[in-house]
Order: C-alpha cells, then structure tokens, then sequence
C-alpha cells in the first residue's frame, strides 16, 4: 500500500465527506482530495510530503472542512504504520477556473510503508 492510500483510507474513516485521490467527475458540493506531491529517505526512514485539498460550497465551509482535515490528520500518529505527522502550513487555496472554494494543508508524514 502506498502513503497516498493509506492516507485516504485513514481520512474515509474520519470524514464526514468522501476522500479521493483525485478530483471526481461530477464533483460533488463537498469533498476531500490527497496527493504525495514528495517523498524522501533519510537513514532509512520514509517520509512524504502529503498534500490534502478540502472542496466546499462556501469559503467558510472549505475551511471548516479544512480544520476537520487538521484534526484527523493528527490522528495518524497514532497508528503504528505512522511515525510522524506534521503539519507544514494550511491556506485558503480558491479554484479560480471553477470558481470553486477549497483549502490546501501540506503535511510532512515519517512512515513505515
């Protein structure tokens, strides 16, 4: 299994919204989106960078749904496949082509996948 899917696994537990590992079509209102924009070994230890995108109506929404994102995002520390999970930073990130409201948080993950 790959940290990606693991990752949208561990999120499809956690969220009241669905968690793909691309952008669905047709897209619904709101939704999660998970993509290893990284990855790195360092004294044998394998970390990504993970990046998740939340997708909501409204701004406010996207970053609610964010915040949510955050929250079980540190959860994943607890599971025995992951060492670490950090979060890098959390920002409003709006897709102006669809005019759609999202969020993005970027995590640095220490894993044993």
């Amino acid at each position: 299994m790959t940290i990606e899917t693991f990752v949208i696994n561990a999120l499809n537990e956690a969220m009241p919204v669905f968690c793909y590992g691309s952008e669905p079509s047709p897209m619904p209102d709101s939704f999660v989106t998970v993509e290893q924009t990284g990855s790195r070994i360092t004294d044998r230890l394998k970390s990504a960078t993970i990046v998740v995108q939340s997708w909501a109506p409204s701004r406010a929404e996207a970053m609610a749904l964010n915040e949510t994102v955050e929250a079980a995002m540190a959860d994943l520390a607890e599971r025995p496949e992951i060492s670490r999970c950090a979060l890098n930073t959390s920002y409003n990130y709006p897709d102006e082509e669809r005019k759609r409201s999202r969020y993005q948080a970027v995590f640095e993950i220490v894993h044993y996948l």
